[in-house]
């Protein structure tokens, strides 16, 4: 099995971003496959993670449930990520669609909602592309 596969098959995973004097900030994201073997997810361009992976853009991945709590025997891969709008959002967004269905009608819905009450960007207006490392051993 592929790195890309190992994580791409998963309905979350686990993106470890790091701060600049390397503390982890793990949390969970959909991810989908992108046709090149990268593998991405759609977020806002105003959140701390793309603020972190554009300072250290070495991202873990590893599978989990959807609160990020991650089993002891998981997977781990690392990879390389890099934050895009324009047409590689477009591509993301419509295989983050394609996989998750109803589930992004009704993310959209709620950060609609908690875009009434917070200051800045809510929706998804930026892709995390992630070429990940190939597998040691």
């Amino acid at each position: 099995m592929t790195n890309t596969t190992a994580i791409s098959t998963n309905k979350y995973v686990s993106l470890t971003t790091y701060t600049s004097d390397g503390t982890p900030k793990p949390l969970p994201v959909w991810i989908v496959e992108l046709p090149d073997g990268r593998v991405g997810f759609t977020t806002s361009i105003d959140s701390w993670k793309v603020k972190r992976i554009q300072k250290t853009p070495k991202v873990t991945l590893r599978p989990c449930d959807q609160r990020g709590n991650v089993d002891d025997d998981a997977v781990e891969v690392t990879g390389t990520a890099e934050v895009t709008q324009g047409p590689e959002f477009e591509q993301v967004r419509t295989l983050v669609a394609d996989k998750y269905g109803i589930w992004v009608t009704v993310i959209k819905a709620m950060n609609a909602v908690r875009g009434l009450f917070k200051k800045g960007e809510t929706q998804s207006n930026a892709a995390v592309l992630i070429r990940l490392d190939a597998p040691t051993s």
